[in-house]
């Protein structure tokens, strides 16, 4: 770890809060560059060194080597707290972006979805369960390209096996297993981002409530999904399909996220544009981004 954060960079505004530290925007006194730094504080009622070195170690190892991790750059602490410099992601996050945009076309909401699972499906390979798939934590680098943040609640698995346990995430995204406190295993992941995918179709949840309590009710109550008129009075078959199968409540019968990135919708998705979706996403969520889409589709058809 670094001797001292003050000496080495100039803390600047706040950026935003978790359940575990605070981020901020940071500036090398050395380079000038600008990165973020998440810092912990250790007299905060929440601090538990044994979590803290884990989310270190986890991120350092998602993030290795990862184009689709938020990278950490160092790690310091001193008597009072532990500071994570981390890339700075300067555009707003995804859950900003649904708010402003409204809901998306199936075309675009494929583009984003297909990063997203091929993030965790990384993570996967690499024995990380996230565990808390939202948009607040999915991010964009300067170059547009989305990027997987915040392993403070991740936990490393066995593959196989329902290693995992403990309630952790946000109610609305997590998965009804992890709400019950049963055990479970790294697809929670692929029923956040269903859920996640739902909101970006439709500008709703798929389980609401006014509380907390209502949420995780709600989530494990245990009704089919559906999809209401009013939000998606035009979503096609293959959609439905593909979220029902992110949204199973037998984990046995739950996508892996390998599976979801070859669903039928997704392959199809891609082919409607005859080109790279890598080559869309960095427009995705900008003004004009329905322009965009029909110009780069309309060129692909000749």
């Amino acid at each position: 770890m670094g001797e001292s954060f003050d000496l080495d960079y100039r803390l600047g505004e706040r950026l935003g809060r978790g359940q575990f530290g605070t981020v901020y925007k940071c500036v090398s006194v050395s380079t000038g560059e600008d990165f973020a730094v998440k810092i912990i504080d250790k007299f905060s009622g929440c601090f538990d060194c044994r979590f803290v070195y884990s989310e270190i170690k986890i991120t350092l190892l998602a993030s290795s080597k990862n184009q689709r991790s938020v990278q950490i750059h160092q790690v310091y602490e001193d008597i009072t707290a532990v500071y994570l410099i981390l890339d700075l992601c300067p555009g707003p996050d995804l859950f900003d972006r649904i708010a402003s945009h409204g809901s998306f076309y199936e075309n675009e909401a494929a583009a984003i979805i297909t990063e997203l699972v091929e993030a965790i499906a990384e993570c996967h390979r690499r024995g990380i369960a996230h565990r808390d798939i939202k948009p607040e934590n999915i991010l964009f680098g300067s170059n547009g390209r989305l990027l997987l943040a915040d392993f403070g609640c991740a936990a490393l698995f066995e593959k196989g096996e329902r290693s995992l346990k403990g309630k952790v995430g946000t109610a609305a995204y997590a998965a009804p297993e992890v709400l019950a406190g049963q055990n479970y295993d790294e697809k929670v992941d692929v029923w956040s981002a269903g859920v996640v995918l739902y909101l970006l179709l439709g500008w709703t949840l798929p389980f609401n409530g006014e509380t907390v309590e209502e949420i995780e009710a709600a989530v494990k109550k245990g009704d089919p999904v559906c999809f209401p008129k009013e939000f998606f009075p035009e979503l096609s078959r293959g959609a439905e399909d593909l979220i029902e199968q992110m949204l199973a409540r037998d984990p046995a019968k739950r996508l892996s996220a390998e599976l979801v990135l070859r669903h039928p919708w997704i392959t199809e998705m891609s082919k409607t544009w005859q080109i790279n979706m890598h080559m869309i996403l960095p427009f995705l969520c900008l003004p004009g981004i329905t322009t965009v889409i029909a110009a780069a589709a309309a060129t692909a058809g000749g």
